[in-house]
């Protein structure tokens, strides 16, 4: 087999190396761009739209929060009422020349009534509300956990464009140890170098595909992740995610702060549920008081005329011990309640500042790697290219040289993917896009 001349393979490394460099300075644009009609995978808000109408979690909430709904309307509704058929002397003691019966109309006297209960005033309203107050609660859950689940699918979109560019960076970097490779050999050939050369040349082109393995299976890994939060077989089709959320170029933590104490759907949750124990300690306050009942008999005797009666019942709330353990108790749950929401505020507060600052360091360090590490990696490889072919520095040097930019181009990427996932944090914490 022939060999290209040193000139031709230093002509070949030289224009790979201006390539790198291209696109090192510009932070890989070719990872940014994306179709403007893309297919599912590589945009992020389609992969939004699709999981809002398949995942069956979302489904689940929402049928929930109808049901919750549903049951408003008959929570302020007045009973039922009862129907009563009485049937007086059916052993006919009194007509003794008939058999004793269980028949209408074959008794002494059969009665005909029916009985509307009537609670005491305000009950119902306040049954109402204490309903609506839980079905408030099961929407917000509902909402709390469509954030949650596009927090996932964010999460993995940005898992998947780091797999994606790492195995982008990862066959460029392949493709220059080709070159470097081909540069050793055939400076091992006519003597100029060691055989150590060469053989440390193909070890890092080994070490790189073993990483190119690794970056791949991941890359599987988040696309079975992703398939599965949209409800689709774990190996279906997915496009390569386009580009990364951007990042705001600065947020305020008291401004997030506020968002979480009037937007957050956890803090809701519990705010309604403070509403609920309300309504509930209020009607439990009413349960002191007796309910009714109105009833209208139509009383048919045997071999007589028929008569009408109107009844009116009342409750005696004797058991007045027990009412007053009960409005204990929904006084304890007032608090409860109360406690609660500032136990959701506290923790969320938290959590907002442990995110934001892994984002704020996320994106500090992404500016630092692409305005200072990465010119100055590929300085340091020019230099080290040059004096390898003019033989002022060794091989060991080339390869630093070539690692250094590889680890600042990987550490690049996962600097802007840990600050989109810390970004997704952040929106599911507040509970709106930033």
């Amino acid at each position: 087999m022939m060999l290209s001349t040193p000139s031709a393979l230093t002509a070949r490394l030289a224009a790979g190396g201006c390539v790198l460099l291209a696109l090192v300075l510009a932070n890989a644009p070719a990872y940014a761009q994306g179709p403007l009609a893309p297919p599912l995978g590589a945009s992020l808000s389609g992969l939004l739209s699709y999981a809002r109408e398949h995942n069956p979690e979302l489904g689940v909430r929402k049928f929930e929060a109808e049901a919750a709904r549903e049951r408003v309307e008959p929570a302020a509704a007045l009973p039922d009422p009862r129907f009563e058929l009485e049937l007086m002397d059916f052993t006919n003691t009194v007509n003794s020349d008939r058999a004793p019966s269980l028949l209408p109309g074959q008794v002494g006297n059969t009665r005909y009534r029916v009985v509307q209960p009537l609670p005491f005033w305000g009950k119902r309203e306040l049954r109402g509300e204490v309903a609506e107050a839980l079905a408030e609660q099961v929407e917000t859950l509902q909402e709390g956990t469509v954030l949650e689940v596009e927090n996932r699918i964010k999460t993995a979109y940005a898992r998947q464009f780091q797999a994606a560019g790492q195995i982008r960076i990862l066959r460029e970097t392949l493709s220059l140890l080709d070159a470097i490779e081909q540069l050793v050999l055939t400076r091992y050939g006519v003597g100029l170098v060691p055989q150590q050369d060469a053989l440390r040349a193909q070890s890092e082109l080994t070490s790189v595909k073993i990483d190119l393995v690794e970056a791949e299976r991941r890359k599987r890994d988040n696309a079975a992740k992703l398939n599965a939060l949209l409800a689709r077989d774990g190996d279906a089709p997915l496009a390569e995610p386009a580009r990364l959320p951007p990042a705001p170029a600065r947020v305020s933590y008291q401004s997030l702060l506020e968002q979480i104490r009037t937007r957050s759907p956890e803090v809701s949750r519990e705010r309604f549920g403070v509403v609920a124990a309300q309504k509930s300690r209020e009607l439990t306050g009413l349960n002191r008081y007796p309910d009714f009942a109105v009833g209208l008999t139509n009383n048919r005797p045997y071999n007589a005329s028929d008569n009408w009666e109107v009844m009116v019942g009342v409750t005696i709330p004797l058991q007045q011990s027990s009412r007053r353990a009960q409005e204990r108790e929904a006084e304890r749950q007032l608090d409860a309640a109360q406690t609660r929401v500032l136990a959701a505020e506290t923790r969320l507060a938290g959590r907002l500042g442990e995110t934001l600052a892994a984002f704020e360091a996320s994106r500090d360090k992404a500016r630092l790697l692409k305005h200072t590490l990465l010119p100055q990696a590929s300085a340091t490889f020019e230099a080290a290219q040059s004096g390898y072919e003019s033989g002022r520095v060794n091989f060991n040097t080339l390869i630093d040289a070539e690692r250094q930019i590889l680890r600042a181009r990987l550490a690049l990427l996962d600097a802007d993917v840990e600050t989109a996932v810390r970004l997704a944090e952040l929106e599911w914490l507040t509970g709106e896009a930033l």
